[in-house]
């Protein structure tokens, strides 16, 4: 008896009228839809990639542009604080100059009638040095034009050889801290003597006749 194996000599069945070819398995074919929907999903990814990104960046100008305007913010209320800072220290070192001038009078008197002598002197050129430091500067001098802005008149009279309302006695000096005036001039005043402008113009215009005509006659 002869053994068949099986499997080897077996073929599958084929429908009748089928050729062997037919019998094999086609791989399907990809339709036209299934080949696009690939290419429109990474489109759309694109999209939402670029949408993420302009939100991004304007998230982005958004915080930048709130750190900017703290910053300036900042910057303001800093430079606020320095001002106020300064005024501060500015009227603090005014008022306590202003205290030291009564004691600046007294040495001023002392001096004038000869009394600055021995430690005295050494004590009162030390305060006087140091309150300059501190800024404090004296003004008020005898002959220059009276400024109600810095001039306290308190004596007033005439004078003939004044052309206007000019400083003639310094009775207390003023004194001036930067821009501040902690104390005017008190001083003594004096005008032109009431009709001298007038004679003076008078004169003035005889002499320029005078001139014209050629002066006086001679005899």
């Amino acid at each position: 008896m002869t053994e068949e194996t099986p499997g080897f000599d077996e073929k599958p069945d084929v429908p009748s009228g089928a050729t062997p070819d037919d019998a094999e398995p086609q791989a399907a074919s990809p339709s036209s839809e299934e080949a696009a929907a690939p290419a429109g999903d990474a489109s759309t990814q694109t999209a939402g990639l670029v949408a993420q990104l302009d939100q991004a960046r304007t998230a982005l100008n958004e915080r930048t542009a709130d750190l900017q305007r703290l910053q300036a913010e900042y910057q303001n209320y800093r430079r606020r604080v320095e001002r106020d800072r300064a005024a501060v220290k500015e009227i603090a070192v005014a008022n306590l100059l202003n205290e030291l001038l009564p004691v600046l009078d007294d040495i001023g008197r002392a001096r004038d009638h000869g009394e600055v002598v021995g430690g005295f002197k050494s004590v009162a050129e030390s305060l006087e040095t140091v309150v300059g430091k501190m800024g404090l500067q004296q003004f008020g001098k005898e002959g220059e034009p009276f400024d109600p802005t810095i001039h306290e008149a308190l004596m007033h009279s005439y004078a003939p050889d004044v052309a206007e309302t000019t400083c003639v006695a310094i009775l207390q000096p003023g004194y001036r801290f930067g821009e501040r005036t902690i104390r005017p001039a008190r001083v003594a005043v004096a005008e032109p003597q009431p009709g001298a402008q007038a004679a003076k113009a008078e004169e003035s215009a005889e002499a320029g006749e005078d001139k014209e005509n050629g002066g006086p006659d001679e005899g």
